[in-house]
């Protein structure tokens, strides 16, 4: 008898895992049902905010000189400008040993000059000064373009 009740019990939690599957599974068809809906309802907004713009074809008479080029569109983009003094690698174990006071040894010597980075690339060297108790750096050596463009390679 004890059998039949745990075989009844099974069966009825078997059932209910079953009905809450289904559940699961039209809650999830209507959820994407609505996403799909909301998808095609953004599309027809945005297809009657575009505007449609006059082309004239370029013709190859038209080349644009360096004069004409307007940089001021990319005048305002912000870049991230850092100065490296020097790098080291050095191991995990040695990383988790440092503490305050310790000293790291770098792979320039003093008195070498400083890199300058701007977004990671190297743009120019330079050595550091002091104004108005702030730090900064004096350029000393401007990287030309092409020297840039081949360490990028």
């Amino acid at each position: 008898m004890s059998d039949e009740v745990d075989e009844i019990k099974e069966q009825d939690a078997a059932d209910d895992w079953g009905d809450a599957l289904n559940e699961q599974a039209n809650a999830e068809s209507a959820a994407a049902d609505d996403w799909g809906a909301a998808l095609n309802e953004q599309a027809d907004a945005e297809a009657q905010d575009v505007a449609t713009a006059d082309m004239q074809p370029l013709q190859a008479d038209e080349v644009i000189s360096h004069d004409e080029v307007n940089l001021d569109v990319i005048l305002e983009i912000p870049v991230t400008l850092s100065m490296e003094i020097g790098r080291t690698e050095i191991s995990i174990r040695n990383l988790l040993q440092l503490n305050q006071g310790s000293v790291i040894e770098l792979d320039r010597l003093a008195g070498e000059p400083m890199d300058v980075m701007v977004n990671g690339t190297l743009v120019a060297h330079g050595e550091v000064v002091v104004v108005n108790e702030k730090f900064g750096i004096r350029l000393t050596d401007i990287i030309s373009p092409q020297e840039r463009v081949k360490k990028l390679r």
